[in-house]
């Protein structure tokens, strides 16, 4: 793929992804990452001193895998991505909460800070055959920042089958809605990290939201997860 991550991250369709955003509480950013980026960022979940923890999903009920969160300093390419995403998708979650979050990450670390949450968060998830991931938020303490990001580092009929990134949608007084999210390799997608809001008969309303991963049937699937608050 061309051009460099500025440039990719500028190219997206930013109108249409919060278009997408609002209607439906996710929303496709094309391809963001080069085959080149995924296998090194593939490659360096073996490396230890690039992580502060790592989870294994089945000791805490989570489903089955496991996940990596990087330490600070992050490694350059997940600082970067996760600072010029965040300057794309602020202006989204401001209309989404009435809250003037501030323009530049950095900023909300520090607002994420004040509340006790200093903690690194973004991750690399690892899911082999027969792993899922059960439905979930990822919250991380009382800051939440509304949208979240999900690159996937595996290309699905190739590297592995199954694993589908899912999602459910639950209305006040309605059955939940699921949603499946096509990923390719390198491909992205934007999605409301607990509720989104709805324009209503009577105004606004809140719908929660959880995510997941499908069953892998064969081979190997990682996925990258950009998370903007830190953690407690």
């Amino acid at each position: 793929m061309s051009g460099d991550l500025p440039s990719r991250i500028a190219d997206i369709d930013w109108a249409r992804v919060g278009g997408n955003l609002r209607d439906n509480g996710w929303a496709s950013l094309g391809r963001v990452l080069s085959d080149d980026e995924c296998t090194a960022l593939i490659k360096g979940y073996d490396a230890p001193d690039r992580y502060r923890s790592t989870v294994a999903m089945r000791r805490h009920g989570f489903g089955e895998g496991e996940y990596r969160y990087y330490a600070y300093p992050l490694p350059p390419l997940i600082a970067d991505l996760r600072t010029q995403l965040y300057a794309r998708v602020v202006p989204i979650a401001r209309t989404w909460t009435a809250r003037d979050y501030p323009a530049d990450h950095a900023g909300y670390q520090k607002q994420c800070a004040a509340r006790g949450q200093t903690r690194s968060t973004p991750l690399i998830l690892k899911y082999g055959k027969g792993d899922h991931n059960r439905l979930h938020q990822d919250l991380y303490g009382d800051e939440v920042f509304p949208i979240q990001i999900a690159i996937l580092l595996s290309q699905p009929g190739k590297d592995f089958d199954g694993g589908e990134f899912v999602m459910t949608e639950q209305s006040p007084r309605k059955q939940s809605r699921a949603m499946v999210a096509p990923l390719e390799k390198g491909f992205a997608i934007a999605f409301a990290v607990n509720e989104r809001p709805v324009e209503g008969a009577r105004g606004i309303y809140k719908v929660k939201m959880r995510h997941g991963v499908s069953e892998i049937r064969s081979g190997s699937r990682y996925c990258l997860g950009i998370i903007f608050h830190d953690a407690i």
